[in-house]
């Protein structure tokens, strides 16, 4: 178990970590794309939602 734990600190002394301002580009952009694919469902859950409630209706 120790030996473990001295392989994944080992590895994670490998690891390149990004610098704050790449993190923080990279924080943005996934924010970004999370928010315009929110609106972009929203947008198409409220057009499905509508056309639904106007082929019921005019039955």
């Amino acid at each position: 178990m120790f030996k473990f734990f001295r392989n994944v600190a080992s590895e994670m002394r490998k690891v390149s970590w990004p610098s704050r301002k790449e993190l923080t580009r990279y924080t943005i952009t996934v924010i970004t794309t999370v928010v315009v694919f929110a609106l972009f469902f929203t947008v198409i859950d409220l057009g499905i939602s509508e056309l639904m409630r106007v082929l019921i209706d005019s039955k």
